[in-house]
């Protein structure tokens, strides 16, 4: 895997904190909308170096849980932090926090890699990093194409080369394999995989259960805003075999 730090080692070294703390921690998270309670009291903490699904069924909070931890909603109650801080504290988020939450947030009249080239302008990240991130992604066929032509699965990958220009500690991926196909979703598993490697961190929402029971570290699983396990896979009798079966118990879902 390529990679690159867009400012000087021994600077990057420097912010980051004890490996002992938690990528990811909720204490008591919570966001209403009115009398709609979107997140209700979620606590939990995330390991660095591993990967952790993010499920629930539709409207169970997880977009809004991943908004909150990245600063762009403020909760109603509890807190949330990255690498021990509030999100809108860290230094150089882009270095720390890669986040995919849309896959149309693009300029349709401009090239992919205009669009890499404008975002690493504007968080003074080096030009030579657009390059490493477009080839890590799989993207040069379609690289100096306007994104208007681009398919569901292309500007997935585009979502994520953006995600990864700041050589981030963590990824925060909303339904990333929407609109791969199967190679690409076989790829999106090798490719996380490969970065949770490197002691960095992913929390990845999909309703793809299968294919992320091959792909995780654990789960957390949410229904109407609350928690209703954190497991790791190695945890559940039968494992990843037994992770579709574990869901539907615990979110009273009745397979069809």
């Amino acid at each position: 895997m390529v990679t690159h730090d867009a400012w000087p080692a021994s600077e990057r070294e420097a912010s980051r904190e004890p490996s002992a703390e938690p990528a990811v921690e909720a204490r008591g998270l919570s966001k209403r909308y009115g009398g709609i309670t979107a997140v209700d009291g979620l606590t939990f903490a995330i390991e660095r170096g591993t990967i952790t699904g993010f499920l629930g069924p539709n409207g169970a909070g997880k977009t809004t849980t991943m908004r909150l931890l990245l600063g762009l909603a403020r909760p109603t109650a509890g807190e949330s932090l990255i690498f021990g801080r509030p999100y809108r504290q860290l230094d150089r988020p882009a270095t720390r926090v890669g986040a995919v939450l849309e896959s149309d947030d693009f300029d349709p009249g401009r090239s992919g890699r205009n669009h890499l080239r404008a975002l690493a302008l504007a968080t003074s990240i080096s030009e030579s990093r657009v390059d490493q991130v477009i080839e890590l992604v799989e993207l040069q066929p379609a690289a100096r194409r306007p994104v208007r032509g681009y398919s569901l699965g292309m500007r997935q990958r585009l979502g994520l080369a953006a995600a990864l220009l700041g050589d981030p500690d963590l990824l925060v991926l909303d339904e990333p394999a929407n609109g791969l196909d199967a190679a690409g979703v076989h790829w999106l598993r090798g490719f996380l995989r490969d970065f949770a490697a490197q002691d960095k961190t992913v929390l990845v929402s999909s309703h793809l259960l299968a294919e992320l029971a091959h792909t995780v570290d654990s789960v957390l699983i949410v229904a109407r805003g609350r928690l209703l396990a954190h497991r790791r896979l190695d945890q559940l009798d039968g494992g990843a075999e037994a992770l579709e079966r574990y869901y539907l118990e615990l979110t009273n879902v009745r397979p069809a």
